[in-house]
């Protein structure tokens, strides 16, 4: 990992283009029920707020293996995004 500032610009790209894929769906199907699309957008949000809580989170013993993690964790949640995205 080369640092935490492109790590949190990862978190940022990554949530904000599956937030911005989901505005565009909703663009492209003005006649469907935006409960699901909103449902994603919320994830979205409530996942970047525990992604960043969880870098800023200096009271971990290592580090480097905790950003690690959080790394995972965005792709993990990312494609779990995404996903849900595709579903509708």
């Amino acid at each position: 990992m080369a640092s935490i500032r492109n790590l949190k610009k990862d978190i940022n790209y990554v949530l904000g283009d599956i937030i911005e894929a989901v505005y565009v769906w909703e663009y492209a199907n003005p006649e469907t029920d935006k409960k699901k699309s909103d449902a994603i957008i919320d994830e979205a949000i409530s996942t970047f707020d525990d992604l960043i809580a969880k870098v800023n989170d200096k009271s971990v013993d290592n580090r480097k293996a905790h950003l690690k993690s959080v790394n995972a964790e965005l792709e993990k949640r990312g494609k779990a995004l995404i996903e849900k995205l595709n579903k509708l």
